[in-house]
């Protein structure tokens, strides 16, 4: 039976993305068995589609003045990149107010913090991961931020001063359209910075690449195996769904937006909704040399198979609700006109993931109320950069029993 003052034998991870396989690869590390189990596959949940930035630039926290005041202004604007719809849920307005309490440059100084030595370390955990076996390269790229008015610059220009302020250091250069060299940013751009020391992957080959390498290592990942709860029992830690169980030393539960149903008879009182994103793919007549970012309509661009993944949209509704094709086709009308040679009428891979939002920005990576029980999520648009990193801090705490200074204010009791 683990304990603190004993290395867990078995551990069952609940979550195939980039945060469960990356704590159970990270775990196999300290000589752990792991089973990782998930309800619907690999990289089938945000994983998959989201935009492939590794950006630690761009990995804050989400509650700031900012996103208060355009959310206010475009609430219930189904064509704005942030969407809420108008119906009664108690859950939802009680969770968008704590978010909106926090949407104040004092509570986004003090969440600031500890993301920055995270950010500072999250692309050395890529780099383990790649050097012990995870064949999916991340590819190194500055992150290219088209504007169509120059005087739109200051404002990300303010939103990395307010990170070198917090002590991180942001390389960013401001160069013309053609400087840039990305042939995608159409003659509407008038301003450009190049954010420097970014890079991207293609997600969902990275995370079934990394799985693979789980498996390699022994690892057992099984699939169709949806958690409906957790228990303590004389022999360990049970996991069960609807006609299964499993038992082990410890259990980690990364399961993205649905982490809240599991974790708050835990003692996480901290709530974590379905902030959703959407993408799709389009042919380019040239290739893409590396992300684009389009601030002003909230839209991220990755190279992507020979395309170009597009991707946007912040939708508070429930995981598992469906795909709303009119999202895309907002995403598709603000992007186009900043983008060319695109081939939109041959758009594919129409998709809608949900990024795990807490009302106070802060992940819940650490232990729960119940012995041997963990969680990991939480980290709202930035799950695939911090995954990784999140994975190794977490495995020595499972391990040693000691929760890295890191950790400590992500704490899923807070």
């Amino acid at each position: 039976m683990a304990g603190n003052d004993q290395t867990p034998r078995h551990v069952v991870v609940a979550g195939a993305g980039a945060v469960g396989l990356s704590t159970a690869w990270f775990l196999q590390e300290h000589g752990v068995q792991v089973t990782v189990v998930d309800r619907d596959g690999v990289a089938a949940g945000s994983s998959w589609g989201n935009a492939g930035y590794l950006a630690p630039a761009f990995s804050i926290p989400l509650p700031e003045p900012s996103v208060l005041r355009y959310g206010l202004r475009s609430l219930l604007d189904r064509n704005a990149p942030l969407y809420v719809p108008a119906k009664v849920d108690p859950g939802l307005w009680a969770f968008l107010a704590r978010f909106a309490a926090h949407c104040n440059m004092r509570s986004w100084r003090r969440s600031m913090q500890p993301f920055v030595p995270m950010n500072n370390e999250c692309l050395d955990a890529f780099d383990a991961l790649t050097a012990g076996g995870v064949e999916a390269p991340t590819r190194s790229a500055p992150i290219t931020a088209g504007f169509e008015k120059a005087e739109q610059v200051a404002d990300l220009r303010r939103e990395f001063d307010l990170i070198r302020e917090s002590g991180q250091d942001v390389r960013v250069v401001e160069s013309s359209v053609t400087e840039a060299r990305v042939p995608q940013l159409s003659s509407h751009i008038e301003a450009v910075l190049r954010i420097e020391g970014q890079r991207y992957v293609d997600p969902g080959e990275f995370v079934r690449s990394l799985a693979r390498s789980v498996e390699q290592r022994g690892g057992t990942i099984r699939t169709g195996f949806a958690v409906q709860d957790v228990r303590r029992e004389r022999d360990g830690v049970v996991l069960r769904s609807a006609d299964d169980a499993i038992t082990a030393d410890s259990v980690v539960l990364a399961t993205g937006a649905w982490l809240s149903s599991l974790a708050k008879p835990l003692g996480v009182r901290t709530a974590v909704r379905a902030g959703r994103g959407y993408s799709f793919t389009v042919p380019t007549e040239e290739p893409v040399p590396g992300p684009i970012y389009l601030p002003a309509v909230r839209v991220a661009c990755t190279p992507y198979q020979g395309g170009l993944r597009v991707a946007g949209t912040m939708e508070f509704r429930s995981p598992d609700a469906k795909l709303y094709p009119e999202r895309i086709a907002a995403i598709e009308r603000s992007a186009k006109p900043l983008l060319r040679g695109v081939s939109w009428a041959d758009r594919k891979d129409d998709w809608v993931g949900g990024r795990p939002v807490t009302p106070d920005g802060l992940p819940l990576i650490g232990a729960t109320a119940m012995p041997d029980v963990f969680v990991a999520g939480g980290h709202g648009m930035w799950g695939l950069t911090l995954g990784p990193l999140t994975g190794r801090l977490l495995s020595e705490q499972i391990v040693t029993g000691k929760q890295p200074d890191q950790l400590r204010p992500f704490n899923p009791l807070r």
